[in-house]
């Protein structure tokens, strides 16, 4: 299982929010592309990084700070927010970016979706981000009426690489993973799972480990890892079959 630390980018700084609400902003660094490198230091394999201002404008918006960190840093990149067209795509995957998250475009045009999700092999990352079981979207401002198993049961078809499962609730707020909808999203789907939301200690990722054999194949961590809750190094020795102090 992967560990994977999330940088999120909100007016070119590195922050985190509290269940995805803007006025909850809490600033880690002024420079993400030193984060990337710190991360890289410590021994991550892969970075997550999303584009808040681009989840809420609808369109990529840090584009260039992106770039600056997929040449920073030689670990893979995947990238989400606001991301909605081809050449949005193309654009990220020119400069380096490895994997490209999609979410609402999934819900609000899926002949489409899956028309990029066959032009982009093994590219596209699926973000289902739920609340109390509901699909979120754009920018977890709007939740709609659609069952979280549901969609997944009908994009599973689909060639995706893989599946980004946030819990909206749980995201920021450091009080554990919803390990039942980890659970109940694995039931339904074959791809690769990652999961988000709540996780902030080593007793978390623990308790995930068991669910690999299941299909999750790693998760997210942010604020815990900027607030020092959990010690990278540590969380990625543990995830490879280490010890822990």
């Amino acid at each position: 299982m992967i560990i994977i630390p999330a940088i999120d980018l909100k007016d070119g700084r590195c922050v985190r929010l509290l269940q995805g609400r803007e006025e909850t902003e809490t600033i880690y660094h002024k420079d993400p592309v030193a984060v990337a490198r710190i991360l890289e230091e410590k021994g991550a394999k892969r970075i997550h990084v999303v584009d808040l201002n681009g989840a809420f404008l609808k369109r990529p918006y840090h584009t260039r700070i992106i770039e600056k960190i997929a040449k920073a840093v030689s670990v893979p990149i995947q990238v989400g927010g606001g991301i909605r067209t081809e050449e949005d795509i193309k654009t990220y995957l020119d400069m380096g970016v490895n994997w490209i998250i999609l979410g609402s475009l999934a819900l609000e045009d899926e002949r489409n979706f899956i028309d990029i999700c066959e032009r982009f092999k093994d590219k596209i990352l699926l973000a289902i981000d739920v609340r109390k079981g509901k699909v979120a979207i754009e920018g977890w401002k709007r939740t709609l009426d659609y069952d979280v198993l549901s969609f997944a049961k009908r994009i599973e078809g689909i060639r995706i690489a893989g599946i980004n499962y946030t819990d909206v609730l749980r995201d920021g707020m450091e009080t554990g993973p919803n390990i039942d909808g980890i659970l109940n999203i694995l039931s339904v789907v074959r791809v690769p799972v990652y999961a988000a939301g709540g996780i902030s200690s080593i007793d978390d990722i623990k308790a995930l480990l068991p669910l690999e054999k299941k299909g999750l194949k790693g998760v997210i961590i942010g604020r815990a890892i900027y607030t020092g809750r959990i010690d990278i190094q540590e969380a990625i020795n543990l995830s490879e079959g280490g010890d822990v102090r």
